[in-house]
């Protein structure tokens, strides 16, 4: 799920443990392209895990994480040799300065409103060099993923101090359109009360998405439906662009 649900420290020290399907997902995919590329930004980066692993692979030029929640950056900057930016893309004025700009674990879709959008988009066409590449991944809305985020599918880790953390979402309903609204709550016997979070996520299909990149100056280079490279159908789970300047 996206990094907004971690922004609480303790949570964000769970993130990685919540999520250890990406090391064979997003992360797997987007690693060949980061340690392809010289200068790289990762919007959204969280606790840091593409750049570390990154740089653990021998990456040598310029790594930066951008993220709005401290908590997640406290994570990311257990690695000193990466640039860590505690912000968004409303707060930097980055000027083709990055031949790769990636946004993973569906970060992309935290952008609700048309208007965050367009200015993401501008911000992330800016900051690409001219033969750079903006590679980022939504949910699919023809597999409707929020219709099994319910109490019903509980996940559960344990924490550093050996105690069992359970999580679960729960989905406003009716969903209409392309907004989708949830609850997450965290319960853990460690904890006097459970933790609660409410986000909000964009859903666009591959036609909305394309209209958005065309007006951003952007156009579509390579569109994929799910980490292991096959085309994008309305079944597919994801919806994977690589992108450039138009």
């Amino acid at each position: 799920m996206p990094d907004q649900l971690f922004t609480d420290p303790g949570l964000a020290a769970l993130y990685d443990l919540f999520n250890p399907w990406r090391a064979t997902g997003d992360l797997g995919f987007y690693l060949p392209k980061v340690l392809a590329a010289e200068a790289v930004l990762d919007v959204g980066c969280g606790t840091g895990m593409l750049l570390h692993a990154a740089r653990q692979a021998g990456h040598t030029g310029r790594l930066c994480g951008l993220d709005p929640a401290a908590g997640m950056l406290e994570q990311a900057r257990r690695r000193t040799d990466i640039e860590w930016i505690h912000g968004d893309l409303g707060s930097v004025a980055f000027d083709r300065e990055f031949d790769l700009v990636v946004m993973s674990g569906h970060a992309f879709q935290v952008f609700v409103t048309d208007e965050e959008l367009r200015h993401a988009l501008a911000a992330i066409r800016s900051a690409l060099t001219g033969h750079g590449r903006f590679a980022f991944e939504t949910r699919n809305p023809a597999a409707r993923p929020w219709e099994r985020w319910t109490a019903e599918h509980v996940r559960e880790v344990t924490d550093a101090s050996g105690a069992a953390v359970r999580m679960w979402h729960e989905v406003d309903v009716p969903v209409s359109g392309e907004i989708v609204r949830f609850t997450t709550t965290f319960t853990s016997t460690a904890w006097d009360a459970p933790r609660t979070s409410r986000s909000t996520l964009r859903f666009l299909d591959a036609a909305g998405l394309s209209a958005f990149l065309t007006g951003a100056g952007l156009v579509t280079e390579e569109q994929f439906g799910d980490w292991a490279g096959n085309p994008l159908t309305d079944s597919s789970p994801e919806i994977i662009t690589i992108a450039r300047r138009a």
